[in-house]
């Protein structure tokens, strides 16, 4: 299974640098048409910087759920640890259930 999810890795590999190497010419990238504001490069290499920018914008916008998530957890815990020991520190004899008869 390692052998055939290597062999995928290497053909997405050689598809992309195909690609890249396929898009050599030059583009140019203006800013509102500002004569200024005008950057000339290679296509690929305008497309891997949007991508790693939209990468990366994408980590950054799942950090507050990540950290929310934390939060949540670490105060789920904090309760089940109270309630844990709360029973522990209960005598068993006072200790009624449902189905046991009211005095």
């Amino acid at each position: 299974m390692g052998l055939l999810s290597w062999l995928i890795r290497l053909a997405v590999f050689l598809v992309m640098m195909g690609f890249a190497l396929s898009n050599t010419d030059t583009a140019t990238l203006r800013f509102f048409g500002i004569p200024q504001f005008e950057w000339r490069a290679p296509l690929v290499l305008f497309l891997l910087i949007f991508f790693a920018a939209g990468a990366l914008l994408g980590a950054l916008a799942t950090v507050p759920i990540v950290f929310r998530q934390r939060r949540e957890l670490n105060r789920l815990r904090r309760m089940q640890q109270t309630s844990s020991t709360e029973s522990l520190a209960r005598p068993a004899g006072l200790v009624r259930t449902a189905d046991s008869p009211k005095p």
